[in-house]
């Protein structure tokens, strides 16, 4: 055996046998890389960006929710496809709301993919020149059939296009149709689902009855007629059956603390916090007083309270004489909490209603009117007014808390504040004379002897 080739050792041959075949495999392109479209991009200038961004707003939406675009995208770069587009009232006003649901449904993907796929042919089509019909093949895999009536009306099996040509690319055309093609299976798809859902509800029929002396199935009670009178006495129809119990309902005294009152207290007064402007009586109920025990207490009984919250401005016009007194911002803060639930819009309809409303308060007896003025609630009157200023500011069915930009006294106390600010004038009363005394002055200054007498001078 000839240990060279062409003057060329074997060895050497053989080394380089796999570098030569790894380059020949690299330049010659595979099978995947030939067939698959991925490596290519959509053209900005394509027909399908064009749907996306046309008047068909209704169809490129539902196309997306149908997760139809990568498909799209695989058929533009085979070849020119061809979009039959409802317009946007079809799909709106003229589609059946019933359908409509049922094609977006999460379990009906398939029948919208198809639905849509069958408005799109895999071709370029324009408009036909002759009055034959033609019939084109969609991605759906079913036909639709193109014919030109002679007049100048193009239908798409029996929609009428209304914009021919509306939309032209180089990879695809869109036409504008009247109305949306259902195919059959949709259809039938359809139907069938909305008879399983009619038949789904199964009447409920009484257990059959043994006659107690046979030990036999009663026979079923024939079927009364409309208007007659009922087979049941009216005296068994009243008599209590031997029904179950209610179960208790859930209550503050239960033993799961159905209103956990505390927490709402401590929810409320962070709302003040975090909403700003009301530190001061935040810090009033929980640092100066034990009223945030009391109204957590209150809650988890099962009351209900409104809370008139003075902003911090308000709080700081307050004379700190005031709040020095003993006892003094609890009862402040008593007057600002009314015994009900109400909310911003529940007392402004009271007050456009009755015109003046009086709210009972926790400092008892006295009470807080409010009125409409301005187009808000007021509460208390003159000087001493308060307009409802932030409204709603919590509200969880238990606690309602609305801000005021005023502090709120009761008629009495507001009438003594305003007369203790004033100076009053000192009067020197003369002393008054008896009715007799009077008369003997009188007597005596007709004798021109009044002058004698003190008590007359």
């Amino acid at each position: 055996m000839d240990p060279q080739i062409n003057g060329v050792p074997k060895i050497f041959l053989f080394l380089l046998l796999p570098a030569i075949i790894i380059q020949i495999s690299t330049a010659l392109p595979t099978k995947h890389q030939s067939s698959s479209p991925s490596n290519t991009q959509i053209n900005s200038n394509s027909v399908l960006v064009a749907l996306l961004d046309s008047h068909y707003t209704e169809l490129a939406e539902l196309v997306e929710k149908a997760l139809l675009l990568p498909t799209l995208e695989a058929a533009v770069n085979r070849h020119n496809i061809t979009v039959f587009a409802p317009r946007n009232e079809a799909l709106e006003r003229d589609l059946d709301p019933e359908f409509k649901r049922f094609l977006l449904e999460p379990r009906n993907l398939r029948s919208l993919q198809t639905l849509l796929l069958f408005h799109i042919v895999p071709a370029r089509v324009d408009s036909p020149n002759s009055a034959e019909s033609t019939q084109h093949k969609t991605l759906s895999n079913h036909r639709v059939k193109l014919t030109n009536s002679g007049s100048g009306e193009v239908l798409v099996d029996s929609a009428k296009v209304v914009r021919l040509n509306d939309v032209v690319r180089p990879d695809g055309v869109i036409h504008g149709i009247e109305r949306m093609l259902v195919p059959r299976s949709v259809e039938e798809d359809f139907n069938r689902r909305r008879s399983l859902r009619s038949i789904s509800a199964v009447l409920p029929e009484g257990a059959p009855e043994v006659d107690p002396r046979t030990h036999r199935l009663k026979a079923p009670a024939p079927a009364v007629p409309a208007g007659a009178p009922p087979v049941l006495p009216i005296f068994d129809a009243m008599a209590p059956g031997p029904s179950l119990a209610p179960a208790p309902a859930p209550g503050p005294g239960g033993p799961h603390g159905h209103f956990d009152g505390e927490a709402q207290v401590k929810d409320f007064i962070q709302t003040l916090l975090h909403y700003g402007g009301y530190n001061e009586l935040a810090d009033i109920l929980v640092n100066l007083t034990s009223l945030a025990t009391e109204m957590g207490r209150l809650v988890s009984e099962g009351y209900v309270l409104t809370v008139l919250a003075p902003n911090d401005e308000a709080m700081a016009k307050l004379a700190t004489e005031r709040l020095s007194e003993a006892g003094a911002a609890e009862q402040i803060v008593y007057y600002h909490l009314i015994p009900e639930y109400q909310t911003e819009e529940s007392m402004y309809n009271a007050v456009r209603r009755f015109g003046k409303v009086r709210y009972d308060t926790l400092r008892l007896p006295h009470k807080v009117m409010a009125e409409e003025a301005d187009g808000s609630v007021r509460f208390g009157s003159g000087d001493g007014s308060a307009y409802l200023f932030d409204p709603d500011i919590y509200t969880d069915g238990r606690i309602s808390v609305q801000g005021i930009d005023g502090v709120l006294f009761p008629a009495e106390e507001a009438a003594t504040s305003v007369t203790e600010a004033k100076p009053v004038a000192k009067l020197v009363a003369k002393p008054r004379r008896g009715k007799l005394l009077e008369v003997a002055c009188g007597m005596l200054g007709a004798v021109g002897q009044e002058s004698h007498f003190t008590s007359c001078q």
